[in-house]
């Protein structure tokens, strides 16, 4: 079992001090939420069943990449991730740059969870149609894959088109840096299977994570990449050593985790987990 730790259940005053502190005792990884803007007045949410933001408009919000590429110049072990980076609003171009510089500065540390985004109205402030924004996110990752890996890339489709362009120099990771595409919906469980390397929940429970782990592993199948791995993370609750095995056995590849009440005591329930847990 891989450990993350969760950044945005932190006040962000508490982020470099969290990170340095994950460096320290082991965990694998950190990830960021990241927002392009919020608008006042917002509706919907990410979590199933529920009609309203998590979050209120005025949420302290950085520039993910930008920040991740500081704590990657802070560690030298650690994953920087994005839980997760609403590709959709952004072309390609700036997103693929993004993504390369992270993964080249931090010597190969980037994991890039990816969604199809919740929040209608942010796309209204942009001047985007919120209906086409799977199609725009199958298409965004479609050119920076190629972008990432080839030499001389054209393209001309729905959303974006442009003759030849180069993109230099490449991610470190090859083909490129791991793509995680984040959601609960079967929309999303069926992006992760056809594009990427792996699916990130939301919160779940041993109980609860089993049937989209199913779904996941059949829409691979179908896709005609069940031969190949997928990653499953997911956040959840760990007390003991025993609950790591009964969240192994239900497929779920990284926990990312939260151990403690408030940001001031989040190294001290970092370092509590990692003395009961070990990471």
């Amino acid at each position: 079992m891989k450990f993350g730790v969760a950044l945005g259940r932190l006040n962000p005053a508490f982020f470099v001090e969290v990170t340095d502190a994950a460096e320290r005792l082991g965990f694998e990884s950190v990830w960021m939420p990241e927002h392009l803007v919020f608008p006042v007045h917002m509706s919907r949410s990410p979590y199933p069943g529920d009609e309203h933001p998590p979050v209120p408009p005025s949420t302290p919000v950085f520039d993910v990449f930008a920040y991740l590429s500081f704590l990657a110049g802070r560690t030298e072990r650690v994953r920087l991730a994005t839980h997760v980076y609403n590709l959709g609003l952004r072309h390609p171009f700036i997103a693929a740059r993004a993504v390369q510089t992270l993964d080249v500065v931090s010597g190969g540390r980037a994991e890039v969870g990816l969604g199809a985004s919740w929040l209608e109205s942010e796309w209204d402030a942009v001047g985007l149609d919120f209906a086409t924004r799977g199609k725009r996110l199958d298409e965004a990752i479609e050119v920076c894959q190629r972008l990432w890996s080839e030499e001389v890339v054209a393209h001309h489709g729905r959303f974006f088109d442009f003759d030849e362009v180069m993109f230099e120099p490449k991610p470190v990771q090859k083909p490129w840096p791991p793509l995680h595409i984040g959601g609960e919906s079967d929309a999303a469980l069926r992006r992760a299977a056809r594009l990427a390397d792996g699916w990130v929940g939301m919160a779940h429970t041993v109980e609860s994570v089993g049937a989209s782990v199913d779904k996941l592993r059949r829409y691979r199948d179908e896709a005609g990449r069940g031969h190949e791995p997928v990653v499953v993370t997911v956040g959840g609750p760990v007390e003991t050593v025993d609950d790591v095995v009964r969240w192994e056995k239900a497929g779920v590849d990284r926990l990312i985790v939260s151990p403690w009440a408030r940001s001031p005591g989040a190294v001290e329930g970092l370092e509590r987990f990692a003395g009961s847990i070990g990471v």
